[in-house]
């Protein structure tokens, strides 16, 4: 039986979807939500998101890219977004193979891979698991490094029962004001909010939400990042300093399994430095994919 989540109102579906930009493709899971832009014969980029702020936080770089000559993927991870809820174990397992089913979907046979957050957890998975699809590989912030520590209300929310209650009765509004924390700039917070809760109307957004939790998607995963490390695929790291999401300190564990890589600390900046400092970031990673 799944559990009544009363804010959860709308069914993701072919009528609702057409309140959405980009695409839509079956995949061997389900529907996956994407956006597809740029130059054809440019070179090809796939930006993966983190734990549960959809596409959208992509959007500077989306542009920033397309403008100039890449080619250039998007989507929203099953559970979030416009991408369908499916009833599965939300693990790094689901996520890979969802990537992989994309790419060979739309023909794409190499990229350049950018995971956020635990979107960067599910590309070094892949790189790891797929190296001949990779050509370089960017992370930002990202998890898995160690077990990240969570808010009590979180750590409730592993248990059955007891999480499905906790995020029905308190969770909409913990989650959105939980989401500010990844900012280090508060002039950010409200638009940022309010591109969030629109995917929360959607039914499953936290039946998906529960089981990513509970399938350790935030836990430590360094012995994938020491099997990626191996391999030496030309890589770069940014981390903000004032991350209060997944701690600067943890980028010493991830440098440690890739010691090849190329980093760059961004001063007064919290989760998502190429979100909050662009300016900063989109040279370095112009400069990166062009080498």
């Amino acid at each position: 039986m799944t559990f009544p989540y009363l804010d959860e109102t709308k069914d993701l579906n072919e009528a609702t979807r057409k309140e959405a930009d980009g695409s839509f493709i079956a995949l061997y899971d389900g529907v996956t939500h994407y956006e597809l832009g740029g130059d054809e014969n440019g070179k090809p980029v796939v930006l993966v998101h983190g734990f549960s702020v959809p596409y959208f936080i992509y959007d500077a770089t989306f542009e920033f890219l397309v403008k100039s000559g890449f080619r250039v993927l998007r989507y929203d991870l099953f559970g979030r977004g416009y991408s369908d809820r499916p009833h599965a174990d939300y693990n790094i397992h689901l996520f890979v193979r969802q990537l992989k089913d994309l790419l060979d979907a739309l023909n794409f046979a190499q990229v350049n891979l950018i995971g956020l957050s635990m979107g960067g957890l599910i590309t070094t998975a892949f790189v790891s698991e797929y190296p001949d699809y990779v050509h370089k590989h960017v992370l930002i912030d990202p998890a898995g490094a160690k077990r990240i520590r969570l808010a009590w209300l979180v750590e409730a929310a592993k248990i059955p029962f007891i999480g499905e209650l906790a995020l029905g009765l308190l969770g909409s509004g913990n989650m959105v004001k939980g989401i500010a924390s990844d900012l280090f700039d508060p002039k950010l917070v409200e638009h940022f909010q309010a591109q969030y809760r629109i995917q929360m109307q959607y039914k499953g957004f936290k039946r998906a939400i529960l089981s990513t939790l509970r399938n350790g998607m935030l836990d430590s995963f360094r012995e994938i990042y020491a099997r990626a490390g191996q391999l030496r695929k030309p890589t770069l790291l940014f981390w903000g300093r004032n991350d209060a999401t997944v701690p600067y300190e943890y980028s010493a564990l991830i440098m440690q399994a890739l010691p090849h890589t190329e980093f760059h600390t961004i001063e007064d900046c919290g989760h998502l430095p190429h979100y909050e400092k662009p300016e900063i970031v989109n040279p370095i990673l112009l400069e990166f994919l062009l080498k």
